[in-house]
């Protein structure tokens, strides 16, 4: 098995030279599937203690007008993989969509759907497991809002998704989060590699805490960063109305092997 330096190392390769081509680089390699070194097998233990954990923050699966009506939430993990997370956002009764650039990587999520449903109970039996759909487009294209068929999520799921893009997409990824995200709606963002040195590359690109803080309080916007490749922090820009504020942030103390020490949670609402 190559080590964590070699496979970052051969990722890097793989997407060396123009970024507009990295749509078709990651399809090829979910093509191939022989080489997928993002793909932990299973859903990220630090989503599962906030969904647990945390209500407080993010509420529950359930919303209710002010008729009464009550209904289940809609939750979005773009770059979702296999699909791991979106089943457990399901399990814990929200509808739940995930998107990926790839056809192969879709099909692949639909086998993980059917081949380990048994790994994905409904965690309370009286609310149920929500629908579950998976959703082959890109996240930038102009219409992807129709393309999902839904508007706004009131649950947005980011784990290397925004590490997998290169630094120039940060504006626009920022911009369409804060489209997609309902008005009450919350943005949970596990941050890795939180620890790498930007200069080395991607992906997966470096992003410290304050790339997340500069990007989404600012959506749409090129923001400058040093030589070194961090975004400047000193530099004064008015909050975008747009902008998401961060209204917690925390290391977890379960999260995939890879990001122990170094991964951060953070929660974001409009």
């Amino acid at each position: 098995m190559a080590s964590l330096q070699e496979a970052r190392a051969k990722l890097m390769s793989h997407f060396a030279g123009d970024s507009a081509a990295n749509p078709e680089r990651w399809s090829a390699l979910w093509d191939k599937g022989d080489f997928l070194p993002w793909d932990r097998g299973k859903p990220n233990p630090a989503l599962e203690d906030v969904l647990f954990g945390r209500q407080d923050l993010v509420g529950t699966c359930m919303a209710t007008e002010s008729s009464g009506y009550k209904h289940r939430k809609k939750a979005l993990v773009p770059g979702c993989g296999r699909g791991y997370d979106v089943l457990l956002l399901a399990s814990f009764g929200y509808d739940a969509c995930g998107l990926e650039v790839s056809e192969t990587a879709v099909k692949r999520c639909l086998e993980e759907q059917e081949t380990n449903a048994k790994n994905y109970p409904a965690k309370d039996e009286t609310i149920g497991a929500g629908e579950v759909s998976f959703i082959y487009g890109d996240f930038f294209a102009e219409d992807l809002k129709s393309h999902m068929g839904l508007d706004r999520f009131d649950l947005i799921y980011d784990y290397t998704f925004l590490s997998a893009l290169p630094p120039t997409l940060r504006p626009q990824w920022a911009l369409r989060m804060s489209q997609l995200l309902a008005p009450d709606g919350s943005l949970i963002c596990v941050e890795f590699p939180s620890d790498k040195d930007p200069k080395l590359g991607g992906p997966p690109y470096a992003l410290p805490p304050p790339v997340y803080v500069q990007h989404l309080a600012h959506p749409g916007k090129e923001l400058p960063y040093d030589k070194d490749g961090h975004v400047q922090e000193d530099v004064e820009l008015a909050r975008d109305s747009a902008g998401l504020r961060r209204i917690a942030h925390w290391q977890p103390i379960r999260t995939h092997e890879i990001g122990k020490g170094q991964d951060w949670i953070s929660v974001w609402k409009h």
